[in-house]
């Protein structure tokens, strides 16, 4: 009974450890590495925040990827002058983490298709998301379509990075 409880609690704690680690990871890599785009829109951010989301996704599964995003992108809205955009970025980024996870886990197949499938879900949710978002906060159905090749950009540039890794990476995190 006692190494039940005491592996129970210790899973418990690993996940609340690897969801904070993703969120961190996802706020740091939005604040810190990125292009601000003052033509495109709302004047968008380009950042690689999508890469440790999509690397929480298909390592960890649709909750750290859901967490990761919703928290991770939110809360770096509600600390980096966006605050406006953070009920969206939850909702969207959340919802891009989520589904992101679950086609990674639940569809059959190569995994390099499977989680390429999975950043184009990602990417429509992206795109759709926020151009009605932006479409809300500005009054206006023309002035979102500016933003959509940043939000494209986001989306591929993570998808190139963490697609021909995640395996790699998904060894690594089983071994610890």
């Amino acid at each position: 009974m006692h190494s039940t409880l005491l592996s129970t609690e210790t899973t418990k704690t690993k996940a609340l450890v690897i969801n904070a680690l993703f969120i961190a990871l996802t706020v740091v890599a939005t604040m810190f590495i990125n292009i601000k785009l003052p033509i495109m829109g709302n004047g968008g951010l380009i950042h690689l925040g999508n890469v440790p989301l999509f690397i929480a996704a298909f390592i960890y599964g649709k909750k750290t990827g859901a967490i990761a995003g919703a928290f991770g992108m939110g809360l770096f809205d509600l600390i980096s002058g966006w605050a406006i955009w953070a009920p969206f970025t939850f909702i969207i980024v959340g919802t891009m983490g989520f589904l992101a996870g679950l086609i990674s886990e639940k569809v059959p197949g190569k995994r390099i298709f499977v989680n390429t499938l999975a950043v184009a879900v990602a990417l429509i949710i992206k795109i759709v998301g926020y151009y009605f978002a932006e479409s809300i906060l500005y009054g206006n159905w023309i002035q979102p379509i500016g933003s959509i090749p940043g939000n494209v950009l986001q989306v591929v540039i993570a998808g190139i990075i963490v697609v021909p890794l995640v395996g790699r990476l998904n060894k690594r995190a089983r071994q610890l």
